[in-house]
């Protein structure tokens, strides 16, 4: 186990990590964009600006669909990197420092070459911003794919990752809020509130220098596992993604929703620096709003659990989307009165951490879809879609930005009193409307196509369960040991709880005592840490964490199963030492669970366990029929 004074640092350092990963994030999606098309180009030829703009905002959308492309090969590249200091670390450090230092050097002219040679401008824009955009995504990728390397303790990863969301959260609202003031504050010229290019190039170094940081104390500050499960045993070539995601129709329907979604969400959260400068006309009242939504984030994640239990995520998505739309008509009414403004950002913004996570969640829960369809577990795989679709919407966004901004004549020079009706029209269209559209479509089809709610998905680890071991027989032993057949035939079986053993027959749960998931016994706990009865391999694991499946040497498969109907529990309550193909000894720790959660929720604890290819046994005698210990053995089994 690790230290808790180690896990502090960790988790306060993935937590700064995260901070300033969204702050990049913020840069590169949103005010980067906004920087082109106001303060880049300003020779004085307007449609020579213009063409620019148009060209720059082509090339950036051009090449993050490259990236795009290439993402997969780069999370290929990161799992086979070995290394003193770990496989995730050196990249997060490398892609997070010469990273930020590439996006810095963007927002300059390149010394004047906008004016002086646009074609060699764009030609060096193009090569700085992919090997920008490759060195984010590297950085970005092997950041948040490090939470498993940090601990195999799921409650840790739990922490880790809710540490990460705070930091996330708050790294995304601090760069709106100082944005302005910063811009404002090294601009020589205020420009009647935009401020100028100095000023927009102090502000990318500050939050460069941040980002770049925080990726260092990410490297100081945290520690990867060292474990031979880690390593990659087979890479995972391009036609593989695609053939694991396409054949997941449930992930496929989710990912249309949520793309659409994005989409819509993106477009409009770009635009708000806009419509404070271009319509409100007060740029540095935008700080009010970034600091608003910065609180507001912060409750929304607290409150998404109770919210999922009370109403399930189905219910949680609908009611979200809804307040999005309102946010969305109000918006459309505010014109430059900032209260309206306000009210009309926080509603479309409250729902977005709460659509994330909903979305994350059945995600997750598609991976135990996908094993149940295609008999395999793909859970990086599947994982990988959520932050794929958010780049997909980031990139279709900044090319309709550049779009628009150059039609409503929201370049360089511009202010609120040059914007014409027509310009007010043509943005407010694109930022309200067109969102509105795309979200509406894109809940349609998740209300439509995605069937994988809670109690779907408890049936789908049922079901995983009563099959997850009918492939281990007699004839293939070595196959998922990785080992020689073992000669011997016999095993004993030791407690995987302390507690009174009771007879199968006498649990409440049909599936288990009418013996169809295999002989075994049961045990009521007197302590809530699940052990290895026998030495072997973990072959069954499920997102739940309320179940575990090993297998022996001589291929004799076992399930433990913690309390009756847990599945509902979705894994709160229980912590898991170990990995998917982790080989454990007898009485090593694998699980710990918390009886009075799982009373409390109205169930039974009793833990359950059965030999789910009790067919091949040629002897099967309970040795130990009252209390145990992990030290005890409960059975005796020997193979035909």
């Amino acid at each position: 186990m690790e230290n808790s004074k180690g896990n502090i640092v960790s988790r306060l350092s993935y937590s700064f990590g995260a901070f300033g990963n969204d702050l990049l994030f913020g840069l590169l999606s949103t005010y980067f964009i906004m920087f082109v098309t106001t303060h880049l180009f300003n020779s004085g030829n307007k449609a020579q600006d213009a063409k620019m703009i148009g060209f720059i905002t082509l090339i950036i959308f051009f090449l993050r669909f490259v990236e795009l492309a290439i993402d997969p090969f780069i999370g290929n590249a990161i799992d086979n990197t070995h290394t003193r200091w770990g496989k995730f670390k050196p990249w997060v450090v490398v892609g997070g420092v010469l990273g930020p230092a590439a996006l810095v050097i963007l927002f300059t002219d390149f010394g004047g070459l906008t004016k002086s040679n646009p074609m060699l401008y764009l030609i060096l824009f193009a090569i700085l911003y992919i090997a920008m955009d490759i060195l984010y995504s590297f950085k970005d990728i092997a950041f948040w794919s490090m939470i498993p390397a940090l601990s195999f303790d799921s409650r840790e990863r739990e922490k880790t990752a809710t540490f990460a969301r705070i930091g996330s959260n708050i790294g995304g609202g601090t760069i709106g809020i100082v944005v302005m003031p910063l811009v404002l504050l090294f601009s020589l010229n205020a420009n009647q509130g935009t401020g100028d290019s100095r000023g927009w190039f102090w502000f990318a170094l500050i939050i460069g220098c941040a980002a770049a940081l925080s990726a260092v104390v990410v490297g100081l500050g945290t520690k990867e596992v060292e474990s031979d499960l880690r390593k990659n045993k087979e890479a995972t070539t391009f036609k593989g993604v695609f053939r694991v995601l396409m054949h997941n129709d449930q992930l496929m329907w989710l990912s249309l929703a949520y793309g659409l979604y994005a989409i819509g969400m993106s477009l409009t959260n770009s635009f708000e620096l806009y419509y404070f400068t271009f319509i409100l006309g007060d740029a540095s009242k935008f700080s009010i709003l970034a600091l608003i939504n910065t609180i507001v984030g912060l409750a929304a994640i607290s409150i998404f659990p109770a919210l999922a239990k009370k109403w399930n995520r189905r219910n949680v998505f609908l009611v979200a989307i809804a307040l999005m739309l309102i946010g969305l008509m109000v918006f459309s009414l505010a014109n430059s009165s900032l209260i309206l403004v306000l009210v009309a950002a926080e509603l479309f913004f409250i729902p977005q951490p709460l659509i994330f996570l909903v979305a994350l969640m059945t995600i997750t829960d598609s991976v135990e879809y996908g094993q149940l369809k295609l008999g395999h577990r793909d859970e990086s795989l599947t994982l990988s879609v959520r932050p794929l679709l958010d780049k997909l919407a980031g990139a279709i966004s900044n090319l309709v930005v550049g779009i628009t901004a150059v039609a409503a004549s929201m370049t360089a020079g511009a202010t609120a009193a040059t914007i014409t009706n027509h310009g007010r029209f043509i943005f407010k269209f694109v930022m309200l409307g067109v969102p509105a559209v795309s979200i509406l479509v894109g809940a349609l089809v998740f209300f439509k196509k995605v069937k994988l709610d809670e109690k779907m998905h408890a049936s789908i680890v049922d079901e995983l369960e009563r099959t997850w071991a009918k492939d281990f027989d007699s004839d293939d032993e070595s196959e998922s040991t990785g080992s020689q057949p073992s000669s011997k035939a016999e095993l004993s079986y030791y407690a995987p709880v302390a507690g009174e053993v009771i007879p199968l027959e006498q649990v409440s749960d049909a599936v288990f005592s009418t013996g169809s998931m295999g002989r075994g016994f049961a045990i009521k706990p007197s302590d809530g840490r699940v052990y290895a009865p026998f030495d072997g391999i973990i072959e069954a694991t499920f997102s739940t964490r309320h179940t575990v499946g090993l297998v022996s040497e001589n291929k004799i498969a076992t399930l433990i199963h913690i309390g009756i109907g847990t599945v509902k529990m979705k894994g709160n309550g229980f912590i898991t030492y170990f990995e998917p193909g982790q080989r454990v000894s007898q009485g090593e720790l694998l699980i710990e669970f918390w009886s009075p959660a799982i009373k409390k929720a109205g169930l039974d604890d009793t833990v359950i366990a059965v030999i789910t290819n009790s067919d091949n046994l040629s002897e099967f005698e309970i040795e130990n029929k009252g209390e145990v210990t992990k030290n005890d053995v409960v059975l005796t089994l020997e193979k035909k």
